[in-house]
């Protein structure tokens, strides 16, 4: 004979959960996002109108990146004077064409 499985409900017993049963074994309960019974009550429907978009904090940031790198890979270029100020600039140039993408990905999903 095996040993009991910890993770069956019907070893655990009714005081291991706090008496109550499991979701799946409750006939009300028709999974999770689904229009049935909720476990912390029914959603009040404001959820999309209060919800607060983070494309905004995204584009101020990826504007801060874009203007602080091309002003970093202007100034590494003009003083470069051995091979670690190249590569200073092109990792700065590559960080403002990867801040300038993210620009145009934000205004175009602004548009949606």
């Amino acid at each position: 004979m095996s040993p009991p499985d910890r993770n069956d409900p019907d070893q655990n017993g009714p005081g291991r959960n706090g008496g109550a049963a499991p979701e799946w074994r409750d006939p009300e309960w028709r999974g999770p996002g689904s229009r049935g019974r909720y476990r912390h009550g029914q959603p009040s429907g404001g959820e999309p109108l209060t919800a607060r978009s983070p494309l905004r904090l995204r584009a101020v940031l990826s504007a801060v990146a874009l203007v602080l790198a091309v002003g970093a890979a202007i100034v590494f270029t003009v003083t470069a004077d051995g091979d670690g100020a190249w590569a200073a600039a092109a990792i700065c140039a590559v960080v403002a064409v990867i801040a300038a993408v993210d620009l145009v990905v934000i205004a175009r999903r602004a548009r949606m």
